[in-house]
């Protein structure tokens, strides 16, 4: 069936999380799919387990190298084209919520339809994806399981939606 003229379709803007490592955990597997049904009002949400490399239980540190080598490829095979890309990793930027929403805002306002957030496996990410950065993040200068890791990007992307749209959700 044609479309009326005058017929203006809306793209949502798509979020991708490509993430190293599945979850194992119930809670954290909850915790997500909450985050995941929240953001669906703002944004398309892309979700994407790779799987980690298997390395022995003491790694050396080329074996660990070799290991997120392997998860690069995957990765950067799996980066949606033309995509504003985020890295979180421990060395990167601090930001607020309230910053977080803007650098979202900004994106969008660019013209660009997609973010990229990439988180690495317990073993961090290969500099090769940190190099493909348009932002590298840090969320803490503490150090946590990477598995929270991903709910709490989740939970601060939809603060960001949130804080854009003008909700009460952030306070």
């Amino acid at each position: 069936m044609a479309r009326p003229l005058g017929f203006l379709e809306v793209v949502m803007f798509t979020v991708s999380v490509l993430a190293v490592g599945k979850l194992k955990e119930s809670f954290y597997r909850d915790a997500c799919a909450e985050y995941q049904k929240r953001l669906a009002a703002y944004c398309r949400l892309e979700v994407t387990e790779l799987p980690e490399c298997r390395l022995p239980e003491r790694p050396s540190p080329a074996e660990i190298a070799a290991g997120l080598s392997r998860e690069a490829e995957a990765l950067r095979a799996r980066i949606p084209r033309g995509a504003w890309v985020c890295v979180l990793t421990p060395e990167g930027k601090l930001q607020s919520s309230e910053q977080l929403a803007e650098t979202l805002r900004t994106c969008k306002l660019s013209g660009r339809s997609t973010a990229c957030f990439i988180l690495g496996s317990s073993f961090g990410l290969d500099p090769s994806v940190k190099k493909l950065a348009d932002l590298r993040l840090s969320m803490s200068p503490m150090t946590f399981p990477h598995h929270l890791a991903r709910v709490m990007l989740l939970e601060q992307l939809y603060r960001a939606e949130s804080i854009q749209a003008g909700t009460s959700y952030h306070k």
